[in-house]
């Protein structure tokens, strides 16, 4: 059986970590490096890293500080924000990163994804989606750190991406973001049960509880969380010890 993965999520605005509710509001969370060591520390079992105004500031991910991170944490971890090219991720991958995220600009050029694919393999692209359930009962994708909507539907854009080579789906609900009140159960089941490639599921986490119910549930494959990590209400240990309690295989 294959383990579940726990991976804090660090977003990144002006170099520091920082977290919102429903994707607004942000408060300052620490430094990025100090926090990504502590957590490998702890025993999480990957981290992602993501330059939450990137797209909007037009500018390219942080790639000295992707080198800086490199450098103090042993675990896998993932970096978006920005990315929109080969080249892009070539230099993130270059500077330490194991994956990169992709979600605004895979959206506009729909020959981001296999070209990625195609050098550097599926297992290093990840798709960011930022969906929302909207009035209609329908989960809409949204761009540009969850400022813009499009007409694109988050399950049908997941299989198109899938089918053009994203190897994993980091889906944060944008409903459930910062909220910690449980993450949206039904999107990522419909997800994990459709498509061949791992789910990690972002937007809710709030206690040890909701990350079983992710798992078991809505069949993710991973879970990831940020300010109950970062403001320190619930330790890594804590919940995996917990999800062993549950019968989750987990890593310790």
């Amino acid at each position: 059986m294959l383990t579940k993965r726990i991976i804090p999520c660090l977003d990144i605005k002006d170099g520091r970590t920082v977290k919102g509710t429903n994707f607004v509001d942000l408060r300052d969370a620490g430094d990025p490096v100090e926090l990504g060591a502590l957590y490998a520390q702890q025993g999480a079992d990957e981290l992602v890293f993501l330059d939450i105004t990137a797209t909007v500031e037009k500018r390219k991910t942080l790639s000295d500080l992707v080198n800086k991170i490199a450098h103090h944490v042993n675990i896998p971890f993932t970096v978006g924000g920005g990315v929109k090219s080969v080249e892009d991720a070539s230099i993130l991958l270059n500077n330490g990163a194991d994956k990169v995220s992709v979600n605004t600009a895979a959206v506009k050029d729909p020959l981001l994804i296999p070209q990625l694919a195609r050098e550097f393999g599926s297992q290093f692209v990840v798709l960011a989606i930022d969906t929302k359930l909207e009035e209609d009962g329908e989960w809409y994708v949204y761009l540009q750190g969850g400022r813009k909507k499009t007409e694109l539907t988050c399950f049908e854009w997941a299989k198109r991406a899938v089918e053009a080579g994203a190897g994993e789906i980091l889906l944060t609900s944008m409903n459930h973001d910062g909220t910690k009140k449980g993450f949206a159960v039904d999107i990522n089941r419909k997800i994990s049960m459709s498509l061949p490639v791992p789910v990690i599921a972002s937007g809710g986490g709030g206690t040890a509880a909701h990350f079983a119910t992710i798992f078991k549930e809505g069949l993710a494959d991973a879970a990831l969380a940020a300010s109950i990590f970062h403001f320190k209400e619930l330790s890594i240990p804590e919940l995996k010890n917990y999800l062993i309690s549950e019968g989750i295989a987990i890593r310790i």
